[in-house]
C-alpha cells in the first residue's frame, strides 16, 4: 500500500492517480469532507478525468446529513483495499486528513456505537444552542479531553460529547492509542515543498474555486449551514458572506488565509510521524517507482 498525504494544495491527487495509472491498480480517498456529494469545489474533489483514468474509492459518496467518522473510514478502506490488493497487487491512498491516515495505517480505538437517538438528539440541540454550547459540553463532561482537542473542528468536538453520551465514560479513558497491525506492507509519503510554494499554490487554488463557481455551490448548499459536513474552510467564509458578516473580498482572502493556517496544523501533525518519507514536490512517478521494489 503505497499512501500519498501532504499539506492541502500540495500536488497529492495529481501524482496518486499518475501512480495507481502506472501500477494498474485504483485510490483510496482519506479526505473526511471529499466523501460527501454536493461539495466537489470546495474540497477539491479529484476532476472528471482524473476518475475516469483512475478507479477512485471513498468519495462523492454520501449525502450532507449523513455521519461517518474516522472508525468508520477504517472499516471501509481496509475492506476495499484487500480486495484491490488482491485483484491489482497493490493499492493507492490519498488524502490529507490526519485523522484518517493514522485510522488506516494504525488503526484507531475500538468506540462504542452511538445510538441514533443519541447522535440526533445531539444534532437537534447543537443546531438549536450552537457550537459554544457544544464545547460547553465538552469542557464539563471531560475537562482533560477538552484541553487537547482542536476547538475549531467542530466535527471532533460533537463526536466527542456523542460518545461520552453513549459511553456514560469520558472520552479520555475510552482513548487507548494501541496501534493495530496490518496484514500488508504500508509505505507512507508526503509531497514536501518549500513553504512560500505551498502558500502561494493555496492562494492560487482559491482563486481557481472561486472561478470554477465555489459562491455558487456554497449557495446551493447554504440552507443546510448547520451540518456538520459543511463546517469547513471555505464554505464558513462563503457562509459568512451571504450573512452579511464579510465582504466578498475580504472572505476570499480569509479562505486563503484559513487553508495556510490548515496547511500548517497538516504540517505539524506529520512531523512527528517517523514513518513518514518525504517525497520532492517535483517527483515523477517513474522516479518514484523507481526507488520501488515491485
Amino acid at each position: 500500500m503505497y499512501v500519498i498525504t501532504g499539506p492541502t494544495a500540495s500536488g497529492k491527487s495529481a501524482l496518486a492517480v499518475d501512480l495507481a495509472r502506472r501500477l494498474g491498480t485504483e485510490i483510496i480517498s482519506a479526505d473526511s469532507r471529499q466523501i460527501y456529494q454536493g461539495i466537489p469545489i470546495v474540497t477539491a474533489m479529484p476532476t472528471p478525468e482524473e476518475r475516469a483514468a483512475v478507479k477512485h474509492h471513498l468519495i462523492d459518496m454520501l449525502p450532507l446529513d449523513a455521519y461517518y467518522s474516522a472508525s468508520q473510514f477504517e472499516e471501509d478502506a481496509l475492506r476495499i483495499a484487500e480486495d484491490v490488493m488482491n485483484r491489482t497487487g497493490s493499492v493507492v491512498v490519498c488524502g490529507g486528513s490526519m485523522m484518517y491516515v493514522d485510522a488506516l495505517c494504525h488503526g484507531i480505538d475500538e468506540l462504542p456505537t452511538v445510538p441514533d437517538s443519541i447522535r440526533q438528539g445531539l444534532m437537534e440541540e447543537h443546531a438549536e444552542k450552537g457550537d459554544a454550547w457544544l464545547l460547553d459540553q465538552l469542557q464539563n463532561l471531560d475537562p482533560e479531553y477538552y484541553g487537547k482537542v482542536d476547538k475549531k473542528n467542530i466535527k471532533r468536538v460533537f463526536h466527542a460529547v456523542e460518545i461520552i453520551r453513549a459511553a456514560g465514560k469520558t472520552y479520555t479513558e475510552l482513548r487507548t492509542g494501541e496501534r493495530r497491525s496490518r496484514p500488508f506492507e504500508i509505505k507512507k509519503y508526503m509531497i514536501d515543498m518549500p513553504r512560500e510554494m505551498l502558500f502561494s499554490r493555496i492562494n492560487r487554488r482559491v482563486d481557481a474555486m472561486v472561478a470554477d463557481g465555489l459562491e455558487e455551490e456554497a449557495r446551493r448548499v447554504y440552507p443546510q449551514r448547520a451540518l456538520n459536513s459543511l463546517n469547513t474552510v471555505g464554505l464558513k467564509e462563503m457562509f459568512a458572506m451571504f450573512e452579511g458578516t464579510m465582504p466578498r473580498d475580504v472572505a476570499i482572502e480569509r479562505i486563503k488565509k484559513n487553508t495556510r493556517v490548515y496547511a500548517k496544523k497538516q504540517l505539524t501533525w506529520w512531523a512527528r510521524d517517523r514513518e513518514i518519507i518525504p517525497l520532492c514536490w517535483n517527483v515523477s512517478p517513474d522516479a518514484f517507482l523507481s526507488t520501488q521494489n515491485h
